[in-house]
C-alpha cells in the first residue's frame, strides 16, 4: 500500500509555470519543486543580483513550507543551482541567514553550477523538510 500525497499550494510563493506542484507530502516528508526568483504578486524576476535573488527563493520556499505546516527549522536537504560558481559566497550568506543561524543544525546540501536555469535567472533551490504527522 503506498501513502497518499498531499499536495502543497499557496499564493504566497509564484504559481508554478508548468505541470508540476510547487510541494508534494508524502508522510511526514515535504518535497519542494525548485524555486526561482519570482516575486509571486507579479510572477517576474526580482531587480537585482546573486544576494537579492537569493533571498527572494528562500522566502519562497519559507512561504511554501508554512502553507504545508513545516518551516526553514525542519529543513533536512536542500538543494541548490547556481549559474555562475563565483556567486557561491553572496548566496551563502543568504542561505545561512535562513538555514544555519548560529544554535541551528543546519540541513544537508549539495550545490551545483548549471549552464541555465528558467527565465534566466542566476539561482534556483529545491528543499526536502520534515512535517508533523497528520
Amino acid at each position: 500500500m503506498s501513502e497518499a500525497r498531499t499536495i502543497i499550494s499557496t499564493n504566497e510563493a509564484p504559481l508554478a509555470i508548468g505541470p508540476y506542484s510547487q510541494a508534494v507530502r508524502v508522510g511526514n516528508l515535504l518535497f519542494t519543486s525548485g524555486q526561482i526568483a519570482l516575486d509571486p504578486e507579479t510572477q517576474q524576476v526580482v531587480p537585482g543580483g546573486i544576494t537579492e535573488q537569493s533571498q527572494r527563493v528562500l522566502l519562497n520556499l519559507k512561504a511554501i513550507l508554512e502553507a504545508a505546516g513545516s518551516s526553514l527549522a525542519q529543513v533536512v536537504k536542500a538543494t541548490v543551482f547556481l549559474k555562475d560558481f563565483n556567486d557561491f559566497a553572496a548566496m551563502n550568506a543568504v542561505y545561512a541567514e535562513h538555514l544555519a543561524s548560529p544554535g541551528t543544525q543546519p540541513p544537508a546540501r549539495t550545490t551545483v553550477e548549471v549552464s541555465r536555469l528558467p527565465k534566466d535567472v542566476l539561482i534556483e533551490i529545491d528543499l526536502v523538510a520534515l512535517v508533523a504527522p497528520q
